[in-house]
């Protein structure tokens, strides 16, 4: 069965990718969790974006879409969810995540942490999931080792709130970054101290 985020039209945005991508399963090494929060990256019309400037790094987000872009910052992983069009480069960040499926392997990853802190973050959310760089470029609609998995929970409109992007110095107006309304799992915003 086709996820509905894999079924939505090519000419959609990033921005519409982001919104579908709430609620959507993302499963990874024996946990899963339901996205809470996003960001949207759109490639090189974004100056905020690996991808505005074309490097070996940024490569993977030129392709197809739904890969798996993943990057080291400091000590953790961040996880993008390439959208495309190719050559685009666009791509999702995904901030945050409820662990629904794998609570005990979740917790053997991060430590002693509350539940809803388990995947509160980018780097804690692959921690999490135990996404690292070996996942890079992997196919999202193979069901392994990480896939978003077909079921979706639907989020209205009225459940989304939106604002500007963490932590970014350029760009950082843009209100690109996309949250379910009062889900204690998303992270807190902090502007960049340069923005």
């Amino acid at each position: 069965m086709e996820s509905l985020v894999f079924a939505m039209n090519a000419d959609n945005t990033v921005i519409d990718h982001a919104r579908a991508l709430l609620g959507t399963r993302l499963v990874g090494h024996d946990a899963s969790v339901v996205i809470t929060e996003v960001e949207a990256y759109a490639g090189v019309d974004d100056p905020a974006s690996h991808a505005f400037t074309r490097t070996k790094r940024s490569e993977i987000m030129y392709g197809e879409p739904w890969r798996l872009y993943v990057y080291r910052i400091h000590t953790h992983f961040c996880a993008n969810i390439v959208t495309g069009p190719t050559e685009q480069a666009a791509a999702v960040l995904i901030r945050a995540g409820r662990v629904v499926d794998g609570v005990r392997v979740a917790q053997e990853r991060r430590g002693s942490v509350d539940d809803v802190q388990l995947a509160r973050g980018p780097g804690n959310l692959t921690k999490a999931l135990g996404i690292n760089l070996d996942d890079l470029g992997t196919d999202l609609h193979d069901p392994t080792p990480v896939y978003l998995d077909a079921g979706v929970e639907s989020i209205p409109d009225a459940g989304i709130s939106a604002g500007p992007r963490v932590g970014v110095r350029l760009a950082a107006q843009r209100p690109w970054r996309f949250w379910i309304t009062d889900d204690p799992t998303v992270s807190a915003y902090r502007r960049h101290p340069k923005a």
